[in-house]
């Protein structure tokens, strides 16, 4: 979608690029440079126009321009690299707006690829020219690339990973031209100082290929600007990321790297930082590193539990926040009810005093109506009669308002006496029942030794028995139908019952006894 209110600068370029064979589109492309810096830096008519640009697929031209042979380009690698230039300040700032997901994953990375090309021939370039005129027109140009690759991932971080993965910069790390190698190793620093982060999430090979690179150039190039410039790479590695230290103290390749260093000319320009160096690689500073990756670890450590803990307390949290929901609640409509019913209270207690009113309204009409129907001479008669009877309602309440208050009083006590009265017979019950058991289950204590006295007494009872029921004797003999008459033990038994058995036999047996004993 073409934006309103387009530049017609760029709307005549567009026309222009599109209408031109495409020898002369990188020249008609310059003519950005102009529009560009004629506009303030930072000003919202300048993002206007880049978004113009971007619209109008002039970056896209750009781009193929510079992917292509800069033999074959008008004007060769000085418009070869301000083409690099526009192209760098174009993406810088940009808001692509609705094609941001193809901005972001395809030109840009395509861009940075772009430029590191460029460098790569500018270096073969560079090598094979014979001139030293040629030979500084080409590292002038080598150094607008780098630096338009620098402007560009200064604008957009997310490039860095991208440019250090890549092979062309290894390879450009990797020459043996120290003006180059300069240039590249400067860029390389300038990188990690916008964000040194993205050097730990690169590949560990090409991480190793990378230090063995600045190493090897430390130690073995005789030129001190080389020297100096890896020198304050390593130590911005080294200081930027425990990790590298590390790997320069502990690790097999770099093994008497500390001793090398050792051994380096003290007087040179950079040897501040070679004894910053030399201090990070000591075993005092390695024992430093060591403490401060334990403590990192244990900081990692904790960070991950509290993490634990917190998800586990955010996992509760829903039920937690219910039951206080649910408290809440449950207060409030405890509130609520409370409130409701004090209200109920206080308009029951207007409505009784409203009663009261009209009560003794009433009774006041009543009173004044009967005062009217009342002789004059039976006035203080009727006023005495209603005195008494309010004398005796005011008595009847009063009387009922203390019985109750006496009662209530006396309620406790009327508990425990009830409760006591009831553990009474409880208690009796009991005892009872265990006086019958021990009754029932008492051993059976023999015949009682009678006395002579005794013996008369039971005798004479059994006269006095047979002397008042003659007739009920007689029928017992006619029923034996000849029987001999029982004796007088089978007789006692008939009258006195179960309970006198005992007593009636042995006294029987006794006088029995006594008989035979006579006779």
């Amino acid at each position: 979608m073409k934006p309103t209110g387009t530049d017609p600068r760029i709307l005549s370029l567009a026309a222009e690029v599109a209408k031109s064979p495409e020898q002369n589109v990188p020249v008609i492309l310059l003519k950005l440079k102009e529009i560009i810096n004629n506009t303030p830096l930072g000003s919202s008519e300048l993002k206007k126009i880049k978004q113009d640009i971007y619209c109008y697929d002039l970056i896209q031209y750009c781009l193929l321009v510079l992917s292509q042979d800069c033999s074959r380009i008008q004007g060769g690698w000085t418009t070869v690299s301000q083409l690099t230039q526009i192209l760098s300040h174009c993406c810088v700032g940009l808001e692509p707006g609705e094609d941001a997901e193809e901005f972001y994953n395809e030109l840009l990375p395509s861009a940075a690829e772009n430029f590191l090309v460029l460098g790569r021939r500018l270096q073969t370039c560079f090598i094979n020219a014979a001139k030293g005129e040629e030979k500084d027109a080409l590292l002038h140009f080598f150094e607008v690339v780098t630096d338009s690759l620098f402007w560009l991932l200064g604008g957009h971080v997310q490039l860095i990973q991208n440019v250090l993965k890549s092979d062309d910069f290894l390879r450009l790390l990797q020459t043996d031209n120290v003006q180059i190698g300069s240039m590249v190793m400067t860029l390389l620093q300038n990188i990690l100082q916008i964000n040194s982060g993205d050097l730990l999430r690169i590949e560990g090979k090409i991480l190793h290929s990378i230090l063995d690179e600045v190493v090897f150039k430390l130690l073995s190039t005789p030129s001190p600007v080389i020297r100096g410039t890896a020198t304050k790479l390593l130590l911005l590695m080294a200081e930027s990321h425990q990790e590298i230290l590390i790997l320069l103290r502990l690790s097999a390749c770099y093994k008497g790297l500390r001793s090398l260093l050792n051994k380096q000319e003290p007087g040179t320009e950079f040897s501040q930082e070679l004894r910053q160096l030399i201090g990070l690689l000591s075993p005092k500073a390695c024992q430093e590193v060591k403490d401060q990756k334990q403590h990192k670890a244990a900081c990692l450590i904790q960070a991950y539990w509290k993490g634990f803990q917190t998800r586990k307390r955010l996992k509760k949290l829903p039920s937690a926040v219910i039951t206080l929901q649910r408290s809440f609640r449950s207060k409030r409509t405890k509130m609520l009810m409370k409130l409701s019913r004090q209200k109920e209270e206080e308009d029951h207690r207007l409505q009784l005093q409203i009663q009261r009113q009209r009560a003794m309204r009433l009774s006041r009409e009543i009173r004044l109506n009967m005062l009217e129907i009342v002789h004059p001479g039976q006035v203080e008669k009727h006023n005495r009669e209603i005195e008494e009877k309010s004398a005796l309602i005011i008595q009847k309440h009063w009387k009922g308002y203390r019985e109750r208050k006496n009662f209530r009083q006396q309620r406790p006590s009327l508990t425990e006496y009830k409760a006591a009265v009831i553990l009474q017979r409880a208690t009796l019950k009991f005892l009872a029942k265990c006086r019958k058991k021990k009754k029932l289950f008492a051993p059976w204590p023999g015949l009682r030794e009678l006395t002579d006295a005794r013996r008369i007494e039971l005798k004479q009872q059994v006269d006095d028995y047979i002397r008042r029921h003659p007739v009920w004797l007689s029928d017992i003999r006619c029923d034996q139908q000849g029987a001999p008459f029982p004796s007088t033990r089978t007789t006692a038994t008939l009258l006195h019952g179960q309970g006198s058995r005992r007593e009636i036999s042995t006294a029987q047996g006794g006088t029995d006894g006594s008989d035979q004993h006579q006779h």
